[in-house]
């Protein structure tokens, strides 16, 4: 199969080999169209800023403005972190490590990267993180 995928049709299969040509160049059409997706919305927010920040007369108005822009950017903030694991996840792609746990080296799985394409660790390396990090912040 080509590098173009239909994601609308395509179907992993666990029977296939892991990461083989298919699957690579699906989780790269997916990873694209989101970071596509989220580019998009920021100039949509962008324009939407550049729209709304006509003085308000009222008090209330310019406080309640300015609290919607605030959480605007801090999305978009999030979102541009968002970019750049989707941007590292395209890296290990050409790489050939993407799909597999950066901690064990063991596939991540299909079902996990299909739910969160920039996934670097296995469900139960991801739960040792966590757990991990529960201690640390409980300490």
């Amino acid at each position: 199969m080509s590098e173009k995928i239909d994601l609308s049709s395509f179907v992993l299969s666990e029977t296939e080999e892991f990461m083989n040509t298919n699957q690579r160049a699906y989780f790269r059409a997916k990873l694209n169209a989101w970071k596509n997706d989220i580019l998009r919305e920021a100039r949509e927010t962008l324009g939407h800023l550049a729209e709304e920040s006509a003085n308000h007369p009222d008090l209330a108005d310019r406080a309640s403005s300015e609290t919607d822009r605030a959480i605007e950017l801090r999305a978009r903030d999030r979102q541009r972190k968002l970019i750049s694991k989707i941007d590292s996840a395209l890296q290990r792609i050409d790489e050939g490590t993407y799909g597999y746990c950066e901690e064990t080296g063991e596939p991540i799985g299909l079902k996990r990267l299909d739910a969160r394409p920039i996934a670097t660790l296995s469900i139960e390396a991801q739960e040792r993180h966590e757990r991990r990090e529960k201690v640390y912040r409980d300490e």
